[in-house]
């Protein structure tokens, strides 16, 4: 991936981050966007330079269309380029959908699906100028399989399943390729508020009886933003031990 620009959205924790190391790492200039936590968004910046790579951090609303295009416009208008996307921001609201706030909804599917929609949409001309590009979202077991408690998010990543392989189609004839990496319970911050006893149970549904590692959804995606996923468009890739098969 040398000379490439690589742009991970939500790129400052846990999967994010470790797809930003595994860019950074393989060659890959990597943009790391993030929102709110300076200090994390910095440190991933230390470790990928630690390690020998290249990156800067991005701060923007992945959720505001203009706001996005405009930092996409100074990603390109500096590096020149812009190759591969990964449109990884989200945000949960967990709950019974009898007690889910509208508010919670909106601001949900404005991150987790319009926030796909805005970065697809900012990147995709210079894709389409460069005849080469790579787009990675990162979907969820919920939008397969659903989930109790997640009907917003399960929602908003179903659609983003969609608006991939609508995008595949258009965006092939332009060598872009663009996939899901859909992964299962990953050991992130996000799981780290499960009580023992529900996570015991919840990994005697899953076959290879473990929760996955960041690193290991970062290689799928690594794969799939390489020259050797040239033939690979409007898939889903699932990384979840088994869980929804």
């Amino acid at each position: 991936m040398q000379g490439k620009t690589a742009l991970i959205t939500g790129g400052s924790r846990g999967i994010g981050r470790a797809i930003a190391l595994r860019l950074a790492g393989a060659g890959a200039y990597a943009v790391i966007n993030y929102l709110r936590n300076d200090a994390a968004a910095e440190e991933t910046l230390r470790l990928i330079g630690a390690a020998g790579g290249n990156g800067e951090i991005r701060r923007f609303d992945v959720s505001a269309f203009y706001e996005t295009q405009e930092a996409v416009n100074g990603i390109v208008a500096a590096r020149g380029r812009l190759d591969i996307l990964v449109n990884n921001a989200g945000t949960t609201a967990d709950g019974l959908i009898v007690r889910v706030q509208e508010e919670d909804w909106d601001r949900l599917i404005d991150t987790n699906l319009k926030g796909v929609f805005n970065c697809c949409r900012a990147v995709i001309r210079q894709m389409m100028k460069q005849r080469w590009g790579r787009i990675i979202n990162i979907a969820s077991v919920a939008a397969e399989a659903g989930n109790a408690g997640q009907s917003a998010y399960s929602a908003a990543k179903a659609g983003v399943l969609g608006l991939t392989k609508s995008l595949a189609r258009e965006l092939a004839a332009r060598n872009i390729c663009v996939n899901a990496v859909s992964p299962g319970l990953i050991d992130t911050e996000m799981i780290a508020s499960l009580s023992e006893k529900s996570l015991e149970e919840a990994l005697k549904q899953i076959p290879l009886g473990r929760t996955g590692r960041p690193e290991e959804v970062a290689a799928a995606v690594a794969f799939l933003a390489s020259e050797e996923a040239g033939y690979i468009t409007g898939q889903v890739l699932r990384i979840n031990g088994g869980l929804y098969i």
